[in-house]
């Protein structure tokens, strides 16, 4: 990598003012998005026109913004919105023709994304459909993935490791008798990078891998938590229903059929770095190239997976930013009352909820303390922090 490349990459992180601006007005766009999803959960609505209303609502905001910017500045949704139901795990953005609608007491999951400039912010939400709290299995489930999803936030910061985390999240679950899905991973994001390398695991299995890596400071994470009654252990039901799909730059096979082709150049010009569902697409070529550029790897799927009938599976996700001053958590949305039938006794669980997320401004005894026991990995654990108002007693 050339000097210049270093330091556009270097100008483009968090150290520039512009670039936590952009993140912090995609977050803003998305978390309207899903208050606006949200209130059209009710029964008798139909998915595919949620999903088509959060992502309108993602590029009407955003296509008011930088209009005069003397380049063209590429912005939208990051993330097609989908609606994911009871023990669906994720990832359902159905075609127009699907009839899917919701019903009184579904466990609905919202997942969708925003970016500026490639600075993506991503949330995902679930929400039960009923009037009063929402209780037994279903609160379970929401608290575990919600709980995991605040030890998370504390446990992602400079200095720590990635590993530490997955032990953490499944903790948590396993306190509230749920599962952490497998396959789901948390990801660093960058400029029109929504799969960084450094990754999160969720759970540990002998399939799923991932390298030991160290967070930094000025880095972006997207932390994905989905937790299960089931088993974690889903399962892909009808490939028909994938319609999510992000074009893998690094593979270059020559496609056979025209049709395939087209579809690749259509999806170079509109969808060159974000992932986007077959909904945008002209529908008809869409059908006859998608599964020759699957194949060959040139479209990578997101599939749509299932617990087993019977299981409910929530999903918190959100956004961070790894700054100076501490994590700015950017994408969220409050929960509803819930009464699960499990608290957490744990004093591990409840010493890292009590960890802060934002540092105090320090005074010079602080600062002498702290360059005094720079060496000693307690020190970090004891900076002076900001607790969270979000977090779950």
């Amino acid at each position: 990598m050339s000097s210049d490349d270093e330091r556009d990459e270097k100008e483009l992180d968090l150290t520039s003012p512009e670039v936590v601006t952009k993140y912090k007005s995609a977050a803003e766009i998305v978390n309207k998005a899903l208050q606006v999803v949200l209130a059209e959960c009710k029964p008798g609505a139909k998915i595919v026109d949620l999903c088509e209303k959060g992502d309108a609502f993602i590029k009407e905001q955003t296509g008011n913004m930088y209009k005069s910017a003397k380049k063209k500045i590429d912005r939208g949704v990051a993330f097609p919105t989908c609606v994911s139901v009871n023990n669906v795990v994720g990832h359902f953005s159905p075609l127009a023709s699907d009839e899917s609608v919701l019903a009184e007491g579904d466990m609905v999951k919202i997942d969708m994304g925003c970016h500026i400039d490639g600075f993506i912010a991503l949330v995902g939400h679930t929400h039960v459909i009923q009037e009063g709290p929402v209780t037994g299995r279903k609160a379970d489930v929401i608290a575990a993935a919600n709980t995991a999803a605040e030890v998370a936030l504390r446990l992602v910061r400079p200095g720590k490791k990635n590993h530490p985390v997955t032990e953490a999240i499944q903790k948590v679950a396993e306190a509230y008798d749920c599962k952490i899905v497998e396959g789901v991973l948390s990801h660093q994001m960058k400029q029109n990078v929504i799969d960084g390398s450094k990754v999160v695991l969720s759970v540990t299995s002998p399939e799923t891998r991932v390298d030991d890596v160290e967070f930094e400071e000025n880095e972006v994470y997207a932390i994905d938590i989905v937790a299960s009654t089931g088993d974690g252990k889903p399962k892909l039901l009808d490939e028909k229903q994938t319609t999510i799909y992000r074009k893998d730059e690094s593979i270059n096979y020559q496609l056979k059929m025209k049709a395939s082709r087209s579809l690749i150049s259509e999806v170079k010009e509109n969808f060159p770095h974000m992932p986007f569902t077959s909904r945008s697409l002209e529908e008809k070529r869409a059908r006859l190239g998608l599964v020759e550029c699957v194949n060959h790897g040139h479209l990578q799927p997101y599939p749509v997976l299932y617990e087993k009938p019977g299981d409910f599976v929530a999903q918190i996700k959100f956004t961070v930013l790894l700054m100076p001053n501490g994590s700015d958590r950017i994408t969220s949305h409050t929960l509803q009352e819930i009464q699960p039938t499990k608290t957490i006794d744990d004093p591990e669980i409840k010493g890292w909820l009590a960890l802060g997320i934002k540092k105090k401004k320090g005074g010079g005894k602080k600062k002498k303390a702290k360059k005094a026991g720079e060496k000693g990995e307690a020190s970090t654990e004891a900076e002076p922090m900001e607790a969270s108002s979000n977090a779950e007693a």
